[in-house]
């Protein structure tokens, strides 16, 4: 079986011919209606009213100009309608920014080459979180500071502005930029608005079409000083997403005795392999990387979107505004994950009396033949090799409510006053996280072929995959969790202007931030793991009962079927079985965790406008105190048994900034920002205590430091623009920032036994339960976050704007945007002992990146398309697998290219139709490990095309 890309090309190609059709559609279009107009209007030149997203590009042109700090700015480029259907995706089109997906829409950002735990979020003036769930690939339950873009519809949002520079009226806790989203109110239109959209999405590799749609009303009252404005959003998706994945990496010897045991000479395992083999053959092959769970995949996602907004506005009185904004949003949708796998590959431990001829693993592995290459075992046939069928099944959902109230009066000409209170929660949910595992036994003939790393073969050599007789039920995990974040803010602030070149700008913030998380699993009150805990009642069914035949990766094969099993097993009845899917915490302690934190602070900014010869200056500086106190709460072990615990410190800090305009003339400036700036560290690094988990073969220990420091950094940005022509603008940014300290978790592999935790092996048995090759003397990877010394990150933008009046005919409506960013940076990686093993790039940081838009406009017919890159960008230094003898320095993801097009025709005053084309690349996620770019998952989720129609009145 052969499973790869050669799709790719073809995919370019397409997205190519589509960018290229969509303008000549435009393009053929206008010059249709310029040659009916030539006919009836002779010569006659009128001047052309710039709507829809030329204008936007406008406006935002003009945002980012007027303002002291260096920004950008997305805009709707019309009621109700935002350039991209992601939000994220709209702001990867900004310089600097880049995205991370997840199933096939964006779900995270990075700026100037920090991750997404550095950027902050705002709604509405007011910080907020949103955490999803995804796939183990694409990060799973988000539990950490990163902002999850994919729950909200870009429908509900008029406004997007990206600071990249700090500011003392801006919070703290960003090290890359804060991201301010702002929903519409009735007041940014004249009276009565109104507009609803539909749109139907099909998508080439589910091959399923969905329905999309928004509607918007809005109005005021009483001569303006009353409005009221309501929106609501609804996006249903069906997706599939497949490929294959290796998990990871790994030597023989790291599951030892190996590949080839020789057969234990004395003890009650008399003559079953356990003997580490030191033929040339056995040493070569156990010396070399091989996949631990080379496997195809295949995911099926269901999920709605629903989202709505409030807005009412109260003008009492000319100087006074009073704004009440609310915002919903409810993603919920169910995935099923399903695997063909070699779990053996990656099981260690010497065979006993008892699993010998069953579930030995990698000791009873025979390598028939194998071709290594740059230390790594690319292929080999096998006999003797353990195959499994996972089916995976999630229920999600999030809901995010947001309440904040606004007020504003003006005093005098002189002296305005503001406030403001607010109220936000996300809310996430999986009920419902089920896996049935089924194994197959010493199969021979098995191969795997990664010559082609990212099209590898598959053979099952004597496997009767769609045999259920030939399979055995061996784990049944049940692991329902959840997310929370709350906010509640208050702040209170008043500007004075001193004279026409100085004011001042003072206030006070409040903010409260509270993070839980659970996790529940089988349990019988201890923390021994259950899920290989077979009931003998369930192990004596036919499996037929709870299976069903699948292909995978162009295989057929028996999987367990979660819906069928859900009834034949009763998975969701505790008492079933003497109690056996009885569900508590004690197994998974590590998931069961909370972080309060309060900030209280105040700040004061200084904003100027004057002269200095004909040069025009503007700009301030400013200070930002705050204080933050932190409550944590976690679990430790005392003499083996688990005891809650919690802690709490308090920490303090000045911030200072500055921004400088200077404009030699009236179409260049020049800017410079310098500022402190600080992020509170992830919430998984903030548990005191210590966790024991076992996931199959994956074998972990993490400690928490609720000590620990923020990231604290100096900041330094100069930037030259050059708007050279209405609508247009040339520029080139510099920056740097100073790291001063990190937060960098090291990672030790070894036995249990003897662990540097001092945490006694009982606790490791309890974890393990019946696990196969899993005891305290396999190898175990442990963890612990600690402050380290920072480093620079330093890079430049360059960004080009420009519409093509000067073109002749229809040419002159056509317009690009471009832009370039580079980023590099220098980070000293620890281990535990402190000593520095590898000086690379910070995590989450790609190089290179690059957006492109060519667009058309004219009164009748829109039309773009959008290339995005981002170059490959490191997740883990060193990598997960890393060891002496077979180094791992890092694990990463490969670069990405996608291509979106759209084209949208006038009908009239009130219709359109639009027709958007998403992922024409049809682009992989492409996740790799070490220097040989050995593949660690490689998956695609098709293109989509929607075809809607716009009303608007």
């Amino acid at each position: 079986m052969s499973y790869g890309h050669d799709a790719r090309l073809r995919a370019l190609k397409i997205s190519v011919s589509a960018g290229a059709v969509a303008m000549a559609l435009a393009a053929a279009g206008s010059a249709m209606a310029q040659e009916a107009q030539a006919t009836t209007e002779s010569d006659a030149v009128e001047a052309v009213v710039v709507t829809g997203f030329r204008n936007s590009l406008a406006k935002a042109l003009n945002v980012k100009r007027e303002e002291a700090a260096a920004t950008d700015s997305i805009l709707a480029e019309d009621i109700g309608k935002f350039p991209d259907l992601n939000l994220s995706e709209s702001i990867q089109r900004i310089p600097g920014v880049a995205l991370a997906r997840d199933g096939g829409e964006g779900r995270q950002i990075s700026v100037r080459g920090l991750g997404p735990q550095f950027t902050r979020v705002r709604i509405n003036g007011m910080e907020a979180l949103t955490t999803a769930g995804g796939a183990d690939p694409s990060g799973g339950t988000n539990r950490g500071r990163s902002f999850d873009f994919n729950i909200f519809a870009s429908d509900l949002f008029n406004a997007i502005t990206v600071r990249k520079t700090a500011e003392a009226t801006t919070e703290e806790g960003s090290l890359g930029a804060t991201v301010d989203l702002r929903t519409a109110r009735p007041f940014d239109y004249n009276g009565f608005a109104m507009s609803a959209s539909a749109q139907a999405s099909f998508n080439d590799l589910s091959e399923k079409t969905t329905p999309r749609g928004a509607f918007m009303i809005s109005n005021t009252w009483a001569d303006g000083k009353l409005g009221a404005l309501f929106s609501i959003a609804y996006t249903k998706r069906k997706i599939v997403e497949e490929g294959h994945s290796t998990v990871r990496w790994a030597t023989g010897n790291a599951f030892s005795p190996g590949f080839d045991a020789l057969p234990q000479t004395s003890g009650a395992n008399i003559g079953t392999p356990g003997l580490v083999n030191s033929s040339a053959s056995a040493v070569a092959n156990n010396a070399a990387l091989h996949p631990r769970f080379p496997r195809v995949d295949h995911f099926n996602s269901d999920q709605e979107r629903l989202g709505a907004t409030l807005a009412l506005q109260f003008r009492p009185f000319e100087g006074t505004t009073i704004s009440f904004d609310a915002l919903y949003a409810d993603l919920k949708g169910t995935r099923e994950e399903s695997y063909l796998e070699a779990p053996s590959f990656s099981t260690g431990g010497a065979c006993t009396a008892a699993n010998a001829a069953t579930s030995c693993g990698i000791a009873d592995t025979n390598v028939v033949s194998s071709t290594i290459q740059d230390g790594v075992m690319v292929k080999g046939v096998f006999d003797d090799v353990d195959l499994a069928v996972e089916n995976r099944f999630d229920k999600l959902r999030t809901k995010f409510t947001q309440f904040s109230l606004t007020g504003e009066h003006q005093i005098n000409d002189n002296f305005t006053i503001n406030g403001f209170v607010g109220h936000s929660e996300s809310d996430h949910t999986n009920p419902i996280q089920t896996t049935l595992r089924f194994d197959y036994f010493n199969v021979d003939g098995y191969s795997y072929d990664y010559t082609d790393s990212r099209n590898p073969k598959f053979s099952y050599g004597n496997a009767a995959l769609t045999d259920p007789t030939k399979w055995r039920l061996t784990q049944i995990r049940l692991r329902p969790q959840t997310a929370l974040n709350t906010y509640d803010a208050a702040q209170a602030w008043g500007v004075y202007k001193l004279n026409d070149t100085w004011s001042i700008n003072a206030g006070l913030n409040f903010k409260q931030y509270d993070f839980e998380t659970t996790e529940m699993r089988r349990t019988v009150g201890t923390t021994t793991n259950q899920e290989t805990v077979i009931p003998p009642a369930i192990a004596a069914m036919s499996l037929a009962n709870f299976s069903t035949l699948a292909t995978l990766g162009g295989t057929q094969t028996v999987i367990p079927s979660i819906a069928k099993a859900v009834s034949a097993l009763s998975l969701y009845d505790p008492t079933a079985y003497g109690g056996a899917f009885r569900l508590g915490s004690e197994p998974s302690l590590g998931n069961n965790r909370s972080v309060t934190e309060e900030n209280r602070g105040g700040y004061a900014q200084a904003d100027f406008r004057t002269e200095v010869g004909d040069w025009g200056l503007r700009g301030n500086f400013g200070v930002r105190y705050v204080k933050t106190k932190q409550y944590a709460t976690g679990f430790t072990y005392v003499g083996g048994s688990p005891v809650a615990i919690s802690a709490g410190r308090e920490y303090d800090d000045t911030l200072p900034s500055m921004n400088l305009v200077l404009e030699p003339s009236e179409n260049f400036l020049i800017r410079f920002g310098a500022a402190k700036v600080m992020s509170r560290p992830d919430l998984g690094s903030l548990t005191p205590g210590s966790t024991v988990s076992v996931s199959g073969t994956a074998r972990s220990v993490t400690a928490g430091n609720p000590n620990l420091d923020p990231f604290r950094a100096k900041t330094f940005d100069l930037a030259f623009e050059w708007y050279f022509q209405s609508q247009a603008l040339l520029s080139l940014a510099l920056f740097q920032k100073d790291i001063d300290s990190l937060v960098q978790t090291v990672t030790t592999s070894t036995t249990f036994t003897g662990n540097p935790f001092g945490i006694p092996d009982s606790v490791a048995i309890a974890a393990c339960g019946t696990t196969v090759g899993c005891s305290p003397s396999a190898q175990w990877n442990f963890s612990t976050p600690v402050n380290t010394d920072g480093g620079k990150v330093k890079g430049f933008e360059v960004n080009y704007q420009q519409p093509f009046k000067f073109l002749p005919s229809f040419l002159a409506n056509t317009g690009v945007l471009l832009n370039y960013t580079y980023v590099k940076s220098d980070v000293k990686y620890v281990n535990s002992a402190g000593a520095v093993v590898a000086s690379t790039d910070l995590t989450g940081l790609s190089r290179n990146g690059y957006n492109a838009t060519l667009y058309y406009e004219d009164a009748k017919w829109s039309a773009r398309v959008s290339a995005s890159y981002r170059d490959r960008y490191l997740t883990r230094v060193l990598g997960q697998e890393h060891t002496a003898a077979a180094p791992v320095l890092y694990d990463g993801t490969n670069e990405t290219f996608n291509v979106d097009a759209s084209v949208q025709y006038t009908l009239n005053d009130q219709f359109k139709i639009t027709l958007e084309g998403v992922n024409l690349t049809d682009e992989y996620q492409d996740q790799f490990t070490g220097t040989q770019n050995m593949p660690v998952v490689y998956h695609h989720t098709g293109r989509e095309i929607l075809l809607g129609l716009r009303y608007k009145f």
